[in-house]
């Protein structure tokens, strides 16, 4: 009974304060609530008064603690902009890394998954390496590379499953192709051993598949794909496999050339 009578109180006041009309009552209980990490109550008091406080003092900080109220709800579409609009208008505010690291941040937790449109993604790049030119000596910045590196695999693996999806199709040359371009973009990327075994069995596989004049010059093609397998992944766990590719290649060549020299 106590506990619901204490509720119920809370509940009063906190609607009376919605409509009150003393800007700087509800300015003082929005900060005590964000102080008990009641952030719904302290952003529906902010967004009420922060306008309104425009040229005081204490204008700088609303607009702080009304973005970071939206940000601790997950409400991250109305932090970002609430964030961005905060360090453009009070750039050398004591508060404006914080408010462009949550603005990245809040980006970041919009990007979606691997499979979907990855606009949100780059947007969020963009927000933190321009957090990384502007605060280059920050506390925040290995957790910004961290999350930069997170997001740039997210896009590898988005490209990388692309063109693997040929491959799984059967599709060999548009996959060679793919995977070559992949490997060309994102030599780097966590995927680029799959994708460099990938690539070479998916030249083999073309090579073995085109017309009888075409195939000697795309077998090749193929021992030059192992030779750069093996150059870059020696202990691969594709090795072998890539090795029974090698040797299926030499096999097709020598009896091209052997079929070569009996007709010449």
């Amino acid at each position: 009974m106590f506990c619901l009578l204490l509720l119920a109180t809370g509940c009063s006041n906190f609607q009376q304060l919605l409509k009150s009309n003393d800007v700087s009552k509800k300015y003082q209980a929005a900060l005590e609530y964000y102080e008990q990490e009641e952030y719904y109550r302290a952003s529906q008091l902010l967004d009420q008064v922060t306008d309104l406080m425009a040229g005081t003092e204490e204008a700088e900080k609303a607009q702080f603690f009304r973005a970071k109220a939206h940000f601790m709800q997950g409400n991250y579409i109305l932090s970002d902009a609430y964030f961005r609009n905060f360090y453009t208008t009070y750039p050398r505010s004591p508060y404006a890394e914080e408010a462009m690291f949550l603005q990245a941040r809040s980006l970041y937790e919009q990007s979606p998954s691997f499979e979907e449109d990855q606009t949100p993604t780059l947007t969020a790049i963009e927000a933190y390496e321009e957090f990384l030119v502007r605060y280059p000596t920050s506390e925040r910045v290995a957790e910004a590379n961290k999350v930069l590196e997170e997001l740039y695999t997210k896009l590898d693996k988005k490209d990388f499953n692309q063109a693997r999806l040929y491959y799984k199709l059967r599709y060999w040359r548009s996959a060679a192709v793919a995977l070559n371009n992949f490997l060309q973009e994102h030599a780097s990327s966590p995927y680029a051993e799959e994708a460099a075994f990938l690539r070479l069995d998916a030249q083999y596989r073309f090579a073995q598949e085109s017309v009888p004049s075409k195939q000697e010059e795309r077998y090749d093609l193929a021992l030059d794909y192992f030779q750069a397998f093996v150059d870059m992944y020696p202990d691969s766990r594709y090795k072998r496999d890539a090795e029974r590719v090698f040797d299926a290649v030499q096999s097709a060549l020598a009896n091209i050339r052997k079929s070569n020299q009996q007709n010449s």
